[in-house]
């Protein structure tokens, strides 16, 4: 592509050098350009990319994006105000707007994305639209499965991978958007069918300082899906049952249509009579004037709040309401979501993804109305990320399990006693070990639990890493948690 197009796309302060130039690839990673290439120079936390300027030159980029001035004879060097900005706009264009030729569902807020998003596309699949996937726990393709680096990815990865999923054949996508990734401006003109707020509970105040920040960040999405193009007649999808959901509808309502969802009366999407077992949850959903049977092979009333999510957006897209609801009943599981441990012992076996306060309590309180006889909890909190969070989780545990054992998360570069400390705060009983060895605290955890009783094993779910201050060992909850339970003897004494 002519550069001279891009440039239509972004402000520009000053160019110095020749705008004749054919862009044939971007990158804002100076060790990924390649000849003819346009690299953006883009300022991190831990680096600035303004520094690698020269090496993007010596690998072969001729149209360098930066905040800055930079002379070369060998490269056109444009200058503006905000290189995320100009990043999400170029490669918008250059992937010729992906968003526009599929049907876009997005979903943000604490908790709750994964599931909703891997609902919504179960969802359309279901009904004949093929969808793709992107969040934490994957990206979906097409047939093509890769690991996810992270929930939301760069505007430029993500403009890529939803050219991709459009190339594949899909109709729809069905995506999480961090708070992270929309103060970084990484879903900047991207057009969406419908958004989904699940709830905003603590968490990332490492990185937004306060909770009106990080609902501000969350906010962002809402006001994109109110300003733009009117080419799609876009949905919003609110939790009307969450503080935060209620006080963003107050700012966005009548700028846009707004779908309320929950369990009380304000809600247009209204579960009720909801019960729930081992193998699912079923549900009352009274909308659009009919009440339909719902039931979803996931438990927790968490759940029964993802999947009206679900079912309100996947309507916003165009499914029939009867048919998305009989499409729940063979929903997947969704991997690290509360997944059940196979275990051919009088106890059971949880592994989840929780790591807020809220999260964590929403997920035992879930657990407790299967009614354990003793519910037992694995559990840390990672480092370097909200140390205020720690004893509130402490404490959450505390007053609502039986026993504890807590534990390593990812510690990254801080001590992992140091954040078992910081976690003990929340405790006022003693019924809790401190093992710093994850594997250990595990194997513990199911060495100690007696006919009737519940493990729950909480804070990575899906992931299968982890992260320590020089290196990154492969680790995953459900196959250490199958170890133990397969080298613990069947019969109890």
């Amino acid at each position: 592509m002519q550069l001279k197009i891009l440039l239509g796309t972004i402000p520009v302060r000053e160019i110095i050098g020749p705008v004749d130039r054919a862009v044939e690839s971007i990158a804002y990673d100076s060790r990924r350009v390649q000849r003819s290439g346009l690299f953006v120079a883009l300022r991190g936390e831990k680096s600035d990319g303004h520094d690698f300027i020269g090496q993007a030159i010596e690998k072969g980029a001729t149209v360098i994006v930066a905040e800055r001035a930079e002379k070369s004879s060998r490269a056109t060097c444009v200058v503006v105000d905000d290189t995320r900005v100009a990043m999400a706009d170029l490669a918008a264009k250059f992937f010729n707007f992906p968003a526009r030729k599929l049907k876009l569902a997005a979903a943000t807020g604490t908790n709750g994305k994964t599931t909703t998003t891997f609902l919504i596309k179960h969802i359309c699949e279901k009904a004949g639209l093929r969808c793709g996937l992107l969040g934490t726990v994957r990206y979906e393709i097409g047939e093509r499965v890769l690991p996810a680096t992270r929930t939301t990815p760069e505007s430029l990865d993500l403009q890529e991978l939803l050219a991709q999923i459009k190339d594949a054949g899909c109709k729809a996508a069905a995506m999480e958007v961090s708070s992270h990734a929309l103060a970084q401006e990484r879903t900047r003109g991207i057009e969406w069918d419908v958004a989904v707020f699940t709830n905003l509970t603590q968490d990332h105040l490492d990185y937004h300082g306060t909770m009106e920040n990080y609902f501000a960040a969350k906010a962002k999405l809402f006001e994109q899906l109110a300003n733009q193009e009117k080419k799609k007649k876009p949905v919003a999808v609110i939790n009307v049952d969450d503080r935060y959901g209620q006080k963003l509808i107050e700012k966005i309502d009548k700028k846009i249509s707004v779908v309320r969802y929950g369990m009380g009366s304000l809600a247009d999407f209204r579960a009720s009579n909801y019960r729930m077992e081992f193998g699912g949850t079923s549900y009352q959903l009274d909308a659009r004037g009919k009440s339909y049977l719902v039931r979803v092979p996931l438990i927790g009333r968490f759940n029964v709040a993802n999947s009206i999510a679900a079912l309100a957006a996947a309507n916003a897209l165009g499914i029939g309401l009867r048919e998305a609801v009989l499409s729940l009943a063979k929903s997947p599981q969704v991997p690290g979501r509360l997944e059940m441990v196979p275990a051919k012992r009088q106890f059971q076996v949880f592994v989840d993804y929780a790591h807020t306060p809220d999260a964590l309590l929403n997920v035992i309180k879930t657990l407790r109305e299967l009614g354990p006889r003793r519910l037992l909890v694995v559990f840390g909190c990672g480092g370097n990320r909200d140390r205020e969070k720690r004893s509130l989780m402490g404490q959450v545990v505390d007053q609502n399990a039986d026993y504890a054992l807590i534990t390593s998360d990812n510690p990254r570069k801080e001590d992992p006693e140091k954040i078992i400390a910081d976690v003990e705060k929340g405790f006022r009983g003693n019924h809790f070990e401190k093992i710093t060895d994850r594997a250990a605290a595990i194997s513990r955890a199911v060495e100690l639990a007696q006919p009737r009783d519940i493990v729950l094993i909480a804070g990575k779910g899906h992931e299968n890493y982890q992260e320590f201050a020089d290196h990154t060992v492969p680790f995953e909850d459900i196959q250490v948690a199958r170890r133990a339970i397969e080298s613990r003897p069947v019969e109890f004494k």
